[in-house]
C-alpha cells in the first residue's frame, strides 16, 4: 500500500472515530437536557402543590379532615360559608358534619397551652378589647387532658387579659373552641357559634320551625331549663337519660359525617 493510500485510510478511520465521539456527545447532551426537564417538572409540580389554596392534611383521627388554606383567613372563610347557608337554607354538603376554623396550634399539655393562650387570646380579649365568651372543648385520641382543668385555666387567662371579659353561656360574642387531637391542641375564637348551631352544617340550614320541633338542637343550657326534676331520684334518672341521649347523638353524628378543620 502506498503512503498516499495509507494516509487516506488513516484519515477515514480518524474521521469515523471523531464522528462517533460527536454522536456520543450529542446523546450525552440529550440525556442531560432530559434530566433537567424532568427535574424542572418535579420542582414545578412540588411548587404548585405548595401554592394550592386548599390542601388536605392527615389529621390522625377518625372522622376528622384537616384542610390547609393559603392566603385565606380560616375564621372569615368558615364564617362566610355558614352565614350563606344560614341565610339561604340551602344544604350544600352531605358528608360534612361540622366545619371549624383553626387559628393556632400547640402541644396538648397544660403548661404549653397556658403559655400559648396568653398571646393567642390577645386580639380578642386584651384591654381595651373585651367581650362575653364561652369555651367548648372536645378531645380525640387523648386521655391525659382534663376538660374541667382546661376550661378553668383558659377562662382564667381570658379574665386576666381584661377583667371586663365575662362568661356568657347563652349568647356569647365569642366562643373559644378547643379541639385536642392526640398530642396537638387546636385553638380558635369564633363568632355566632350559637346562631350557626355550633357550626354544624347539617343543622344551620334548618328553619326555626324545624328547630322548635326538635329539642335536640337546643343548647345544653337551654335543654337543662326545659326539664327541671323536683326530686333527687327524678333528677338522677333525668341525668342518666340525658347522658345516654348525648352518647347516642355523638355516635350517630360521627357515623353520618366528618368534622372539617380549616387551618
Amino acid at each position: 500500500m502506498s503512503l498516499k493510500g495509507f494516509a487516506a485510510t488513516n484519515f477515514q478511520i480518524r474521521y469515523h472515530e471523531e464522528r462517533l465521539s460527536g454522536s456520543e456527545r450529542e446523546e450525552d447532551e440529550d440525556d442531560v437536557e432530559a434530566a433537567l426537564k424532568k427535574e424542572v417538572g418535579q420542582i414545578r409540580t412540588s411548587t404548585e402543590q405548595k401554592l394550592r389554596r386548599f390542601q388536605s392534611v392527615e389529621s390522625g383521627a377518625n372522622n376528622v379532615v384537616f384542610i390547609r388554606t393559603r392566603g385565606i383567613e380560616p375564621e372569615n372563610l368558615v364564617h362566610h360559608i355558614l352565614k350563606d347557608m344560614h341565610a339561604t337554607k340551602k344544604k350544600k354538603t352531605r358528608v360534612i358534619l361540622r366545619m371549624l376554623p383553626i387559628s393556632g396550634t400547640c402541644k396538648a399539655f397544660m403548661e404549653d397551652m397556658k403559655k400559648y393562650a396568653e398571646t393567642f387570646f390577645e386580639p380578642w380579649f386584651k384591654a381595651p378589647n373585651k367581650g362575653t365568651f364561652q369555651i367548648v372543648y372536645k378531645a380525640r385520641n387523648n386521655s391525659h387532658m382534663s376538660r374541667e382543668e382546661v376550661i378553668k385555666e383558659l377562662a382564667g387567662i381570658v379574665g386576666s387579659l381584661n377583667p371586663e371579659n365575662k362568661v356568657d353561656l347563652n349568647n356569647p360574642q365569642y366562643t373559644i373552641v378547643v379541639e385536642i387531637i392526640k398530642n396537638v391542641c387546636c385553638l380558635s375564637v369564633v363568632r355566632d357559634y350559637i346562631l350557626f348551631r355550633k357550626y354544624n352544617l347539617q343543622e344551620v340550614v334548618k328553619s326555626n320551625k324545624d328547630t322548635q320541633e326538635n329539642p335536640s338542637t337546643l343548647t345544653e343550657d337551654q335543654s337543662s331549663k326545659v326539664v327541671k326534676p323536683e326530686t333527687e331520684e327524678e333528677e338522677k334518672s333525668s341525668q342518666e337519660i340525658k347522658q345516654e341521649n348525648e352518647n347516642h347523638s355523638e355516635t350517630e353524628a360521627e357515623s353520618k359525617g366528618s368534622d372539617v378543620l380549616t387551618v
